[in-house]
């Protein structure tokens, strides 16, 4: 694959990469991206996704907003694919100092990577919203009622620890990804469109010359970007590491 063998260099010449992605890696194992309008989306639900995971919406309709979420946003039976192992093992080997995750699917930490900034949170951890006590995402389900609306022993809404349309990003997070990028000498981006801010904003902070974009499809970043390689972030990634 065209761009592969440059990859394969910098990598090996680099000792502070970062990884900034998005759903396009998480797609590969079977997520779909919710912004994918199916066939039988405007069947199911009267609202488009970015109404529906809102913050008002969840907190006016939460059976709707769980019926949604449910649906279309949580995967327990996904896996990590290529693209995680590949990092996990950048990590071992001590070049990779940081993931910069756009995606709430916990798939990075499943394949064993430690340094995960997750920008939109995590299905994986919930919390009462009255009494804030914890709950990991099976005691989440297993606590929904008649309407499929979790609820804490304390009769409190639980709320999944993501962030949803209408709320902020978590600024040390975000300071973090700062910190990583603006000091990072090789930055690989992928499976992203990188047209949702104010995460895709975060690549500006890169300072260096190896600025790597890996996607399907083209991003309005192309054209600042160091190298470009079209195809599977998977594939690429397997191939390169």
């Amino acid at each position: 694959m065209e761009g592969v063998s440059q990859l394969k260099e910098w990598i090996n010449a680099s000792n502070n990469i970062v990884f900034f992605g998005g759903a396009g890696v998480s797609t590969e194992s079977d997520i779909p991206d919710f912004r994918g309008v199916d066939g039988l989306y405007q069947e199911q639900y009267k609202y488009p996704p970015e109404t529906i995971i809102s913050h008002s919406f969840y907190r006016k309709n939460p059976e709707e907003f769980y019926r949604f979420y449910c649906n279309k946003m949580i995967f327990p039976q996904a896996k990590p694919n290529n693209a995680h192992h590949a990092l996990k093992k950048l990590e071992d080997m001590g070049k990779l100092k940081a993931i910069i995750t756009q995606n709430i699917d916990g798939l990075h930490q499943a394949a064993g990577s430690v340094e995960v900034l997750e920008l939109h949170g995590s299905v994986k951890r919930n919390y009462c919203t009255k009494c804030m006590k914890f709950y990991n995402l099976e005691e989440m389900l297993s606590s929904m009622d008649e309407n499929q609306v979790p609820r804490c022993d304390c009769k409190g809404l639980i709320k999944p620890d993501v962030v949803l349309y209408e709320e902020s990003l978590n600024e040390s997070v975000m300071s973090k990804a700062v910190s990583y990028i603006s000091n990072a000498d090789m930055l690989m981006i992928g499976g992203t469109s990188l047209t949702v801010y104010p995460a895709a904003g975060l690549i500006d902070y890169y300072r260096g010359n190896r600025m790597v974009l890996i996607n399907k499809t083209v991003t309005p970043m192309d054209d600042k970007a160091d190298l470009v390689i079209s195809g599977s972030i998977g594939q690429v990634l397997h191939d390169s590491v």
